[in-house]
């Protein structure tokens, strides 16, 4: 059915308003769930990279002592 309103009629701008309102409100509501989604991995990654930290400062421990092993053995052999 056409709508025979007029472009100045307020009850048609009341209504095209209105619509406008429903479909902002509808992708507020996705905006949000997007938002909450990104939230969820960016915290996942925080994890993941505080883990990755660790096992790095870990790994280089452990290849500083293994140098330190090798120099004192090489030290006290005399060479």
């Amino acid at each position: 059915m056409k709508d025979d309103r007029g472009e100045l009629d307020l009850t048609k701008q009341i209504d095209d308003k209105d619509k406008l309102i429903a479909e902002l409100r509808q992708r507020i509501n996705e905006l949000l769930a997007i938002n909450k989604s990104h939230q969820q991995l960016m915290g996942k990654q925080i994890q993941e990279n505080e883990e990755l930290k660790k096992d790095n400062k870990a790994l280089a421990k452990q290849i500083d002592d293994y140098f330190q092993v090798r120099m004192n053995s090489t030290r006290n052999s005399g060479m």
